[in-house]
């Protein structure tokens, strides 16, 4: 009788081990499971078969008693190396003062590739984020309570500056706001294209219905230690905007 308890205990050992082991394999998984981001959590918003792609958020990174603000990134698909960049960087950041939610476009459809010859309003994957993001991710900004929404995209450098910030919305909070985060960043300078593609389907709604909204730009062929670089000098910026 004792032989076949003893067994039964150390089946039972062996199996809380094995949870024990599952659970923190996970969690060393979890890219927003650090300390610094307890509460941050990612959720699908959209995933339907009849779009082009789908949707996701990264929610509560940072400062959960924070002021709220959102970044966006995937609107143009082909842009992923600093979208990526920053999904990766700011969950990671310590001391924040602001809570922040990460809208993350995952398009599918017609991707494409640089070079391509089409121009913009041809380029369906560029269309397809940009639909997504008016589908999706506008409303989900405009009734959320944000101080403030960053559009993350790079450029091939056809640009007189390779690394800006701006609004397509002039004499508003959001052209003030990127002004600020230039001033603040030496890497990062402000300057305003004549014309964006994807600004009437995030951007410039936004700033319309009262959230201060702005582009962030980065060379698409810098390399990734660059990259880096300039999105640190980005988050930490943006988290020392002062909101009315």
């Amino acid at each position: 009788m004792k032989k076949y308890i003893l067994i039964l205990i150390i089946i039972a050992l062996i199996l809380v081990g094995g949870i024990l082991f599952v659970q923190n394999q996970g969690s060393q998984n979890n890219p927003i499971g650090t300390a610094n981001n307890a509460n941050a959590i990612r959720e699908v918003i959209a995933n339907n078969s009849d779009d082009p792609g789908s949707v996701e958020v990264i929610r509560n990174v940072g400062n959960p008693n924070g002021e709220k603000i959102a970044y966006v990134v995937g609107v143009h698909p082909l842009e992923h190396e600093v979208h990526e960049t920053l999904v990766k960087i700011l969950p990671e950041t310590n001391n924040l003062n602001y809570s922040y939610d990460i809208y993350i476009i995952n398009v599918t459809d017609d991707v494409g590739h640089y070079g391509s010859g089409y121009s913009d309003k041809d380029d369906k994957g560029r269309q397809n984020g940009q639909n997504l993001a008016y589908k999706y991710v506008y409303p989900k900004i405009v009734n959320g309570s944000y101080k403030a929404a960053i559009d993350v995209h790079s450029n091939i450098g056809a640009y007189p500056y390779k690394t800006f910030v701006f609004s397509p919305v002039n004499e508003g909070s959001g052209e003030k706001y990127a002004s600020d985060v230039a001033g603040k960043c030496e890497n990062i300078t402000y300057y305003s294209p004549q014309s964006t593609t994807s600004g009437p389907f995030l951007t410039i709604p936004l700033n319309e219905h009262g959230i201060p909204a702005f582009y962030f730009e980065e060379y698409s062929f810098a390399d990734q230690s660059t990259k880096d670089m300039h999105v640190k000098e980005l988050i930490k910026a943006v988290d020392g905007l002062k909101f009315k």
